[in-house]
Parts: C-alpha cells; sequence; structure tokens
C-alpha cells in the first residue's frame, strides 16, 4: 500500500479507526470492532490486517503503561502456547485464500464476536470457570486464529477473563500484556509470510499515531462520563450493521 495514494476519505476512516483502537485499548471495549472493519471495507481483507496491526501494537504500549501493574501472569502462560498455535493454523489458511474469503471471514469472526459480546453483558453473573483441561486451549487456539485472521480476539479474550472472576483493574491489565505481546508475535509472521506490512503502510501507521494517543487518552477519561451499558450497545450494533458489508 501506498499511503500516499490514500484519498480524503481513506485519511478521514484512517483517523477515525485510529481514534477507536485507542479508546478500545483503554476501557471502552468494543470500540476496536468498528475500526477493524472500517479498514477491512476500505482497503480489502488481508491489506488492512497489516494497516491495523501496528496501530494496534502502538495502543497496546498506551494500555501496558496504564495498567501494567495488574497482571495476573498465570492466566497469560495458560493461553499464549495455545494462541500462538492459533496464529500459526490462521497463518497458513490465510496464505492460500483470496481477499473476498478474508474479508468473509472477518465479517463472521466479527459478527460471532459480537453476539459473545452481547452474551457476555448478558450473563455476566452466570459465568463459570470449567475446571476442565479444554477450557484454555480451547480459548487460546480460537482466540489465536481470530487475531491472526482479522485482529478480533478481543472478546473471545473477555469471555475467558471475565470467566475467571478477575476485579475490574486486573482483568484490563491482564489483556493489555496478553495483546501486546500476541500482537508483536504476529508482526514478523505478517511481514515475512503475507508481506502486508511495508514501509508505506507503516509509515501511515505512524501518521496516525497521535490519533490513537487521542483515542486512548479519551477512552480513559470517557468510560467514566458516559453510560458504559448505552455507549457498549451503539457499537455492538454499528460494528454489526458494519460486518454484514464484508459478506
Amino acid at each position: 500500500m501506498d499511503y500516499t495514494q490514500i484519498n480524503f476519505l481513506g485519511w478521514l476512516c484512517g483517523i477515525l479507526a485510529a481514534i477507536l483502537i485507542g479508546m478500545g485499548k483503554t476501557g471502552l471495549s468494543g470500540a476496536g470492532n468498528l475500526a477493524i472493519l472500517l479498514m477491512a471495507i476500505l482497503f480489502g481483507g488481508k491489506p488492512s490486517t497489516g494497516i491495523i496491526l501496528p496501530m494496534l501494537c502502538m495502543a497496546d504500549i498506551f494500555a501496558v503503561l496504564y495498567y501494567h501493574r495488574h497482571a495476573e501472569w498465570k492466566y497469560i502462560f495458560k493461553l499464549l502456547p495455545w494462541a500462538l498455535a492459533g496464529l500459526l493454523i490462521a497463518l497458513i489458511i490465510g496464505k492460500y485464500i483470496s481477499d473476498h474469503t478474508f474479508k468473509t471471514m472477518i465479517g463472521i469472526i466479527v459478527l460471532a464476536s459480537v453476539v459473545l459480546m452481547f452474551w457476555q453483558d448478558f450473563h455476566k453473573e452466570k459465568l463459570q470457570m470449567p475446571a476442565k483441561r479444554w477450557y484454555s486451549p480451547v480459548f487460546g487456539v480460537s482466540g489465536g486464529f481470530a487475531t491472526m485472521i482479522g485482529n478480533a480476539a478481543g472478546p473471545i479474550m473477555a469471555i475467558y477473563l471475565q470467566s475467571m472472576r478477575l476485579p475490574k483493574n486486573s482483568y484490563i491489565g491482564t489483556g493489555a500484556w496478553f495483546f501486546l505481546i500476541i500482537n508483536y508475535a504476529k508482526v514478523p509472521l505478517q511481514v515475512i509470510f503475507w508481506k502486508n506490512i511495508t514501509w508505506s503502510s507503516f509509515s501511515f501507521n505512524l501518521m496516525l499515531l497521535p490519533a490513537i494517543a487521542l483515542g486512548a487518552y479519551l477512552g480513559v477519561k470517557l468510560v467514566n462520563l458516559l453510560p458504559e451499558k448505552a455507549y457498549r450497545i451503539f457499537i455492538l450494533v454499528s460494528t454489526g450493521i458494519s460486518a454484514l458489508f464484508l459478506l
């Protein structure tokens, strides 16, 4: 992608996506899904994952800086090996599918994520951690696959971490560290195998860094001001509608 060829609409969507990603990483969960879909519609399925990933990596730093002391590392270590396996499965599959199929897969994953997030909202008090050996592997592989194909593992990890009954700050801090590690692990894979991160696309990402920082700041501030439930419903509904365009 040559960022110098991006038109006004592209820059507008890029700035909006960067703000949403920053907000999503620092408290306003669900905002990142809409950013992922905006970029997929604008740039295509596989190319968009290469544009979004460095933006997520930048936003992960803000999240870790703010919540780093609250991580529960035992849960991260349980998930990481399985999430890396999910990355490799998606890497192999993604290399051989068309962009149309890629966009369809992103749309399906995001729609499934929206359903999961609605389920989480209405069944929080019923979430239990199953004492089964398959529990962490299933969530780890699913999350790794979803994040590699469409950067859309947030809701899957939210369900897993909520089921662990973590306090609010521990929940955010654990997720922040997990995604920082997994997103940075994805960078060389996409550079070498998918070749959808280039110096030109990264230059585009760097120009959006102020918007990511603004979004991170707004996420911290607005989460205490806005009615979280109403905002979350708006994000989920708009994300679901956007996902339908990819299908």
